[in-house]
């Protein structure tokens, strides 16, 4: 089932268009323009706006009513392009520097075969997501009606992985990546001269003390065993100066995990410590946490699906069936609370050759994987509703 060297050609020409012409959070008008337009070159129904700017086509072939939703996501992040090829990007401080150029060139690939091979039978819708790096996108199509709209029995994503061979493809069931929340801690004490902090309550002591306290999170009320979890500050902002002990600081931070129980626990241990760390010191305290992803966990009946179609397509001894969990994040999850799916990684390759970190400046989609990446599209589409 590999696919044709024009179609090839044709995926590495629409990634590097794309790499060139980046477009971030919602506003994809370029690029929902371009992705719309190839769908429908290649006679594929296309329903535009779904969540703002996410696009769905929708391919049918035979009599079954039998469905399975295949997904990538199209927006770029606020980063300087460091790279120098000619397809660099000309958008001032936008690159693609997560690969959403390539998922969707893969996508776009295996829409192509497929509307012109139709060795299936039933229903593949292609979602192209905007805004995943903010969270939001998938929410926001889900929202607008994704699975009522569409008749989408399981759905299934797919990311490029640096560090991860050329060639190869990794998954697990159940939780594949953490959640992410972010928590904001503000503690307003009496601020005063640094020379008489005794007639003051100093919020960097009492900041210092949270910060720490925090760490006891994760090695004190979460298992060690079942229960892996981050808790970082990464911010600590105050009003004061030299000579000034401030009024007033705040933390910010990010937590990750990969159950909804362990996050629960997470939120309640922060304002727990927060608010009596605060009452001892005589101090008050204003504190929010926001949940942006939720975990990612794959249902093992699709990820056997996705093995299946992966073992077929890389051979069975580039497949990893059952990697660890990676504590990034990734707003699929989304979906997948909603239907039955599985979410996996496709390695970008080491070194020079896509090794670059993802959301790095000097990152940049391997092209060699375009054909993989898309034979495997076809591959589980042509399993599932053959």
């Amino acid at each position: 089932m590999p696919l044709d060297m024009p179609l090839i050609k044709d995926m590495t020409a629409w990634r590097q268009h794309l790499h060139r012409h980046p477009e971030c959070g919602f506003d994809l008008p370029l690029t929902s323009d371009f992705i719309a337009e190839k769908l429908e070159s290649f006679g594929i129904e296309t329903v535009r706006g779904i969540g703002q700017s996410g696009i769905v086509g929708i391919l049918h072939n035979g009599s079954s009513d039998r469905s399975v939703g295949l997904r990538a996501d199209m927006d770029a992040l606020f980063i300087a392009e460091e790279n120098t090829a000619p397809y660099c990007s000309i958008h001032d401080g936008k690159m693609h520097a997560c690969g959403h150029d390539g998922h969707s060139a893969m996508l776009l690939g295996a829409a192509a075969h497929l509307a012109k091979t139709r060795n299936f039978d039933g229903t593949v819708h292609f979602i192209f997501q905007p805004d995943e790096e903010h969270g939001a996108g998938a929410q926001a199509m889900i929202d607008d009606g994704l699975f009522e709209r569409f008749a989408i029995d399981e759905v299934y994503g797919l990311h490029n992985m640096p560090g991860l061979a050329e060639g190869t493809f990794t998954v697990r069931p159940g939780s594949l990546m953490a959640s992410e929340s972010s928590f904001e801690i503000r503690i307003k004490g009496i601020g005063g001269h640094a020379a008489m902090p005794h007639r003051g309550v100093d919020p960097i002591v009492v900041g210092s003390q949270i910060i720490m306290a925090l760490q006891t999170i994760t090695s004190r009320n979460l298992s060690a065993v079942e229960e892996t979890a981050v808790v970082s500050a990464t911010e600590f902002i105050t009003n004061g100066t030299v000579n000034v002990i401030p009024s007033e600081v705040t933390i910010k931070g990010d937590c990750r995990c990969f159950t909804d129980a362990s996050l629960k626990k997470i939120k309640t241990a922060m304002e727990r410590i927060v608010a009596g760390t605060c009452q001892a010191a005589g101090a008050s305290y204003e504190f929010s946490f926001k949940n942006t992803f939720h975990s990612t966990i794959n249902n093992p009946d699709q990820t056997t699906k996705a093995i299946k179609a992966a073992q077929a397509v890389f051979g069975a001894e580039n497949v990893v069936p059952d990697c660890v969990p990676l504590t990034i994040s990734e707003d699929f999850s989304s979906m997948l609370r909603v239907k039955p799916g599985c979410y996996a990684l496709i390695g970008n390759g080491t070194g020079t050759v896509g090794g670059c970190a993802l959301h790095n400046p000097k990152y940049d989609f391997n092209d060699q994987i375009l054909s993989k990446g898309a034979e495997y599209w076809v591959q589980l589409a042509e399993d599932i509703l053959g």
